[in-house]
């Protein structure tokens, strides 16, 4: 009898090995499978432009990643009243809501990654063309890939010739997170 009890204590114990480990698996393991659907985000933060003005920013975007490392959003982000106007005019919806935006990412196995927007190009009022803006992002996924969180780590102004220094934010929760799962 106490070798039928040693031998359940011992299977017992395998088994809930066993269960932790595949657990640790599944919590550590991200892929741009992870990064799915579409995520509501508040934006926050602030540029510094070369000429000293600090513009600040708040908004809300609509990403859709499709899991394969390509995104596609739309934004609406409004700037502080003293902020230049851009060189030219995006395209909107009836909302709006900056529309076009698409780019790329990248999920790693620590569930850390980063994400380029790429903006559309604008319309001067000559009829002309100015390169659309383009954000480097780097995130965190957490809650099983449900919630990104985001900092912009360079911010090419449309039309710049190059990034200017940004503190720019983001939070983004799945929209559907009990569908796509």
């Amino acid at each position: 009898m106490r070798s039928l009890y040693w031998k359940v204590a011992l299977a017992t114990a395998l088994a809930a090995m066993m269960s932790q480990a595949g657990k640790a698996q599944n919590l550590s393991g991200c892929s741009d499978a992870t990064l799915k659907g579409d995520y509501a985000f508040t934006v926050s933060g602030q540029i510094f432009l070369p000429t000293g003005l600090v513009v600040q920013r708040q908004g809300i975007a609509l990403t859709h990643f499709d899991g394969n490392g390509n995104l596609m959003q739309e934004d609406l982000v409004l700037s502080s009243p003293n902020a230049p106007p851009a060189p030219g005019v995006a395209p909107t919806n009836a909302e709006g809501f900056h529309t076009n935006e698409t780019g790329t990412y990248t999920v790693n196995l620590d569930c850390t990654g980063t994400f380029t927007i790429n903006m559309p190009n604008l319309t001067t009022a000559a009829g002309g063309s100015v390169k659309g803006a383009v954000i480097k992002v780097h995130f965190v996924l957490s809650n099983f890939g449900r919630s990104v969180h985001t900092v912009v780590t360079s911010l090419t102004p449309p039309g710049a010739p190059g990034p200017v220094p940004a503190l720019i934010s983001s939070e983004g929760h799945k929209v559907h997170p009990i569908e796509e799962d």
